[in-house]
């Protein structure tokens, strides 16, 4: 259950807290006060998409945070299996909070989760019922989904996706495999064209590096050896002063003091060893201009030509030699799956038959659940459509098959109904007016409360389009909703206000110079004067405080 929620900088909301209770609890405001943006908020918390307008004008970031009572059943494995810690008898808390450059940052418990963890664990806690609900009801696939929520055939819809999405890769792959003859011997020639084209080039991987490290030292062939030749003669090799006749005589005069200066021994010891490294220094640069080229214009011209074939080889396959190699692999596997096509698609047919009967057999098991299902959703919702003043209405889950396997199974679901006596079931979509897909919806949700339920619903303006005997109805089937679950709705409605457990109130003021919008529960004598007010009229009168309070007594009558 939703025990409280906060909500700081959401448009014209600058901070909002509030406590809710079990039951039916309402909220009711002037038309513009913000009820709508608590439903927003709170889809933000589950998970959803959120506009960077939504922020409040002038603050970089806004928060939303809910404590939710110990989780049970759904929500509890999940929290387990995603080892977050809910200590017995403490709360949960989700929290997110968006900045304006469009970040996002969401926690539960205090631990940092993905939007989409806190989607799935929201899913759990809360369903939000809006108007968007109904304009789904015009969709057939959501029929399916609602009809699949009903029959709780989560593990065969699970089985049969995943084989559903290994038959389809088969079906692909032999698809790609029967192409066209004429195109399958054209992409052997080309294939077998550009095997031959770099096999022909006798790559090595690595030589490239090697030949252009060959090529620039003979390209500058003339100042290495000048230089070497220059480092040679500094370090050992000049007729007069060099490091290593330099050390000799700094020993030797070191080596005459000695005998007064002990410390000159070690002096004597580093001399000596900076002579020994001249030494290797010069043996390891005279390397570098020892060679005997011969004539380095023809090895140039040979590198060259060497370096330009690697170079048509990379435009065409890739840019390293590497690159061109695996290059090659990947052709000569491509060649080798074209000619062993035939014998590989016997193979996959065979593969493609097992999947199909295992398919079959998870898709004649869907559809018995959705067919039994069915039956009974439609008697629960004829039922429940009866409550709510249609009871002439005729409703029902139709399952027919559909040609061949889908995503989704073998089966097609739409949902039918007949608004008056001797007319024809007819698809929903086509026949529903407004009014009555919000009576459809609730009948729909109530029914499936009935079924699992989630600790809290939320119904935003279930009564929209509907006024009234009608209005009560709807406001009675909350109620009763709201015995197994928390129910919170957004209304306009005094019919179902009246009926609430608790009813909060919307408001909009002005705080220095800016709107702010501010939710707080009624006392008896406010809920009265509210319930006034949307019953109508330009001032609140002493008769229409009196039918107020008539239709509060009511409640307790029901």
């Amino acid at each position: 259950m939703l025990q409280s929620l906060h909500i700081d900088n959401i448009a014209v909301i600058r901070t909002v807290d509030v406590d809710l209770c079990g039951g039916l609890c309402v909220l009711t405001g002037e038309t513009g006060a913000g009820k709508s943006l608590l439903i927003d908020s709170l889809n933000c918390l589950m998970g959803g998409r959120v506009s960077r307008e939504l922020i409040r004008t002038g603050e970089e970031r806004a928060t939303i945070s809910a404590l939710f009572s110990s989780p049970e059943g759904e929500a509890a494995r999940l929290l387990g299996e995603l080892g977050i810690d809910v200590p017995e008898g403490d709360g949960l808390m989700l929290q997110r909070t968006v900045t304006r450059d469009g970040r996002s940052t969401a926690r539960v418990n205090g631990r940092a989760v993905t939007q989409s963890i806190l989607r799935e664990i929201g899913a759990c806690l809360v369903n939000i019922h809006g108007q968007s609900d109904n304009q789904k009801l015009m969709q057939s696939t959501a029929h399916r989904e609602l009809l699949d929520d009903y029959a709780q055939n989560e593990a065969e819809r699970a089985a049969y996706t995943a084989l559903y999405a290994e038959w389809k890769g088969v079906r692909d792959e032999i698809s790609r495999l029967r192409q066209d003859v004429a195109e399958r011997i054209r992409t052997r020639e080309m294939l077998e064209f550009q095997i031959r084209d770099i096999d022909t080039a006798k790559l090595r991987e690595g030589e490239e590096e090697k030949l252009t490290e060959r090529r620039d030292k003979l390209l500058h062939l003339e100042k290495i050896n000048r230089q070497v030749n220059l480092a040679c003669r500094v370090l050992t090799d000049g007729e007069k002063a060099t490091v290593t006749s330099l050390c000799d005589r700094a020993e030797s005069a070191l080596e005459q003091i000695a005998p007064i200066i002990p410390a000159c021994d070690e002096l004597m010891e580093r001399i000596r060893a900076i002579r020994a490294e001249a030494e290797d220094i010069a043996d390891a640069v005279r390397v570098f201009g020892d060679e005997d080229v011969g004539d380095p214009t023809a090895e140039l011209d040979k590198l060259e030509g060497r370096l330009d074939t690697i170079s048509k080889l990379a435009r065409k396959y890739g840019p390293t030699v590497k690159d061109i190699l695996a290059f090659r692999d990947g052709a000569a596997n491509r060649l080798q799956i074209i000619d062993t096509a035939d014998e590989r698609i016997g193979e996959l047919e065979q593969q493609e038959c097992a999947l199909s009967e295992r398919m079959m057999q998870i898709a004649s098991s869907l559809t018995q659940t959705r067919a039994s299902a069915a039956t009974a959703l439609s008697d629960a919702v004829q039922e429940a459509l009866a409550f709510l003043d249609m009871p002439k209405v005729r409703f029902s889950a139709a399952v027919t098959p559909t040609e061949g396997f889908t995503p989704d199974g073998m089966d097609s679901v739409e949902f039918l109904i007949s608004t008056n006596p001797g007319e024809p079931l007819l698809p929903m979509i086509r026949i529903a007016s407004g009014g009555e897909l919000s009576r459809i919806m609730l009948a729909i949700r109530s029914v499936l409360n009935e079924r699992y339920g989630v600790p809290t619903s939320i119904y935003d303006e279930v009564d929209t389009g509907i006024s009234g005997r009608t209005a009560r109805k709807v406001g009675i089937k909350l109620a009763q909703i709201a015995k197994g679950t928390q129910v919170v709705c957004v209304t306009h409605s005094a019919q179902v206000a009246s009926l609430a457990d608790a009813h909060y109130l919307i408001e909009k003021q002005e705080a220095d110079g800016r709107a702010e919008t501010s939710i707080r529960r009624l006392e008896h004598g406010e809920r009265v004067d509210e319930i006034a007010r949307i019953l109508g009229g330009l001032d609140v009168t002493d008769s229409q405080r009196e039918a107020a309070r008539e239709l509060i007594a009511e409640r307790e009558r029901l």
